[in-house]
């Protein structure tokens, strides 16, 4: 294959993640420009020079496997499966926080004795034949069903609906994805009690060898991550504006910091009001708070004086440096010294 100048991002072209893919990158300030919807290019206007393809989610891992495609978005099921073993797919980020499921073994529900991965064990052996598992996922489903002692197993690759399997017979059970668990129940299915083979969301890869290769790639490596874990992080928190009666700001901040929610990131923000008339010592408090502590947090400036109090979302949370652009870093300076393969097919979870 002939050396790539551009820069490139696959992202699902169908199913459960296509459009939740194009929304999350919109929460993350990174709007995905398709004026012609039968186009199969795109662009990002937020990242100039990055072109964005859509493909099948299985295929997203290909491509970036051998290197056509340098990033993708794609669910961490197909990367564990398909990434291969020549180590060139690094996992950026594997909690992109839609796209949940799990892949898991779910046998009928007439298997009234089966209900946990040493019942299979103990209901194959009473079998005359390799128990058949009809999956999409024969590498992942493979793996767990030997790490579970289960000895003579026949792995059925079916494309399709899964569900039907086991009842017109060409399997006795099945590996499938599972979000509600109501596919399965209409089709008189149940899954394991520890029959869960990987829990997934979505995910954002990178083609290792271009990261190392390519100054530019690693630039833009740096920009999704960078919006991405500030709109992640943004996502669990809100701003929180007050009035408070005080005497100076330090005076107001120690009353703040004797509670036990109103410290914020790393400090309250407090500048004065200015009034018409009245009372000068007013002040404006201003903190960012984890969601699930507002109500507590409303409480306690109560507690201690605060009116006024004002509740806004937070867009975007940006740190000096994301962690995982840290690890993402390590990972690329490790690969100097590395040969092709040298890292097998684990998935890193940065």
């Amino acid at each position: 294959m002939d050396q790539r100048t551009d820069i490139r991002l696959s992202l699902p072209s169908k199913g459960r993640l296509a459009q939740a893919a194009l929304n999350f990158l919109v929460a993350c300030g990174l709007e995905v420009d398709k004026p012609n919807p039968r186009q199969y290019a795109a662009r990002i206007p937020a990242l100039p020079g990055l072109t964005v393809l859509f493909q099948r989610p299985g295929d997203i891992v290909v491509s970036v496997r051998d290197g056509s495609v340098d990033f993708g978005i794609t669910g961490m099921d197909v990367v564990a499966e398909r990434q291969g073993d020549n180590g060139a797919v690094l996992v950026l980020h594997d909690a992109l926080n839609f796209g949940k499921c799990h892949l898991c073994l779910a046998v009928p529900e007439e298997w009234e004795t089966v209900h946990t991965m040493a019942d299979l064990v103990t209901y194959a052996r009473t079998l005359s034949r390799p128990l058949r598992v009809a999956t999409k996922f024969p590498h992942l489903t493979g793996d767990f069903l030997t790490r579970h002692a289960v000895t003579s197993f026949a792995i059925i690759n079916a494309e399709g609906t899964l569900e039907v399997a086991p009842a017109i017979g060409y399997a006795d059970i099945i590996a499938d994805l599972v979000s509600s668990g109501q596919t399965l129940r209409d089709n008189r299915l149940r899954p394991l009690d520890d029959g869960v083979i990987l829990h997934s969301q979505a995910a954002l890869i990178a083609n290792r060898p271009a990261l190392k290769a390519r100054p530019e790639v690693l630039d833009v490596a740096r920009k999704l991550l960078e919006f991405v874990e500030a709109h992640l992080r943004a996502a669990d928190h809100v701003a929180v504006f007050a009035n408070m009666r005080g005497a100076s700001p330090q005076a107001i901040a120690e009353r703040m910091f004797a509670q036990d929610a109103l410290s914020g990131l790393q400090g309250p923000t407090i500048s004065p009001v200015i009034v018409r008339d009245g009372d000068p010592n007013w002040y404006a408090v201003h903190i960012v708070v984890r969601r699930e502590q507002l109500f507590q947090v409303v409480a306690e400036l109560r507690a201690i004086g605060g009116s006024g109090v004002v509740v806004a979302p937070v867009a975007y949370i940006f740190e000096e440096e994301p962690a995982r652009y840290r690890a993402m870093m390590e990972a690329v300076q490790e690969a100097r010294g590395e040969k092709q393969g040298d890292r097998g097919n684990d998935v890193e979870d940065l």
